[in-house]
């Protein structure tokens, strides 16, 4: 018998490479996503490679009915789900002054309640079996938000309020489901292709930036052990921790910074489209277009039982941080 795992997000990005992860080690996958044929041909792909049980459920999260219905046919179909990973996101690269109010509701329903409505789904099944993994996929920009990335940042910020508080009605309540979060720095997606763009230029991750695959088996690691939160990437750490030390110094360098870090020199096509409101078609993955720039490792793993040994080392590593902007700001 398989376990049975749960992605959403699972067309391309994050959560295709979780999906991938998944099938690999032998769970049989259901995918959540809104293109129906990307997300068919990424199940038929999984199935044919790894052996495994796929199952493919073109679903919008932002719709809370949809994603329990889809839960219901996962069961249905599979059986018990062991684990469900909430990936799914939409955002746009602009600055708040460029916003609608619809582009900020429909990012957030996606990015967080898309979560949200995940987790409600999941719980109400798990709970009367009393076991289960929830894994919410988070982000450094959960700790410490960035300009031209509100939608994403406040999102972020939402789900891990959000988590932790159910985290403390679960342990109140006596159950044995593992919740957790995975805090994940730059990847490599499609994402910088395909978000609402109204900049001008290219958007792009801010170095390190690490391949989809390092961050699928990040969220493979939360499912199978029991961890509270799991920051992947050094850069993860020193983001969280710098902001912690120095906010108002981050702040300041990220209105100097922050602009051009996130773009490119090259300019956006003209018919570009973004996929906030329905998805763009296309022949999409796991990777984005800076493979020539992403690490295919990561040895930083940090989660709460890894941070009281790492904390020094961490510390050192936001301390410097904290210097190197201090000594930008001087110039």
């Amino acid at each position: 018998m398989h376990k049975i795992a749960v992605i959403t997000g699972a067309g391309a990005g994050v959560g295709r490479a979780a999906a991938e992860e998944f099938a690999r080690q032998g769970y049989a996958v259901a995918l959540i996503s809104r293109d129906e044929e990307r997300l068919n041909r990424a199940a038929a792909q999984l199935k044919e490679r790894f052996g495994v049980p796929t199952l493919a459920i073109p679903t919008d999260v932002a719709d809370s009915k949809a994603v329990d219905a889809a839960a219901s046919r996962v069961e249905d179909t599979l059986g018990p789900i062991d684990v469900w990973v909430n990936v799914a996101m939409a955002t746009a690269f602009a600055p708040v002054s460029a916003l609608t109010a619809e582009e900020i509701e429909r990012g957030t329903r996606v990015t967080y309640l898309g979560q949200v409505h995940g987790m409600m789904a999941a719980l109400s099944r798990m709970r009367t079996r009393n076991r289960g993994t929830i894994v919410n996929v988070g982000s450094a920009l959960a700790y410490r938000s960035v300009p031209l990335q509100s939608v994403y940042c406040g999102a972020k910020f939402a789900i891990r309020g959000f988590t932790d508080s159910l985290r403390s009605e679960i342990i109140h309540d006596g159950l044995k489901v593992h919740l957790t979060m995975v805090e994940l720095p730059a990847i490599n997606t499609p994402q910088f292709d395909w978000a609402m763009n109204k900049m001008g230029k290219q958007a792009r991750p801010v170095a390190p930036i690490f391949q989809p695959g390092v961050a699928a088996r990040a969220i493979f690691f939360a499912a199978t052990h029991r961890r509270r939160e799991v920051w992947l990437g050094f850069s993860t750490v020193k983001a969280i921790l710098a902001n912690r030390i120095a906010p108002a110094l981050i702040d300041r360098y990220l209105a100097k910074a922050g602009y051009s870090g996130q773009l490119t020199d090259e300019p956006l096509q003209r018919d570009a489209t973004g996929n906030l409101f329905d998805p763009v078609p296309g022949d999409y993955g796991a990777h984005g277009r800076f493979d020539d720039q992403a690490r295919e490792h990561s040895w930083e793993m940090f989660t709460d039982r890894h941070r009281a040994f790492f904390w020094s080392l961490a510390g050192i590593g936001a301390m410097g941080l904290i210097r190197a902007l201090t000594n930008r700001r001087a110039d």
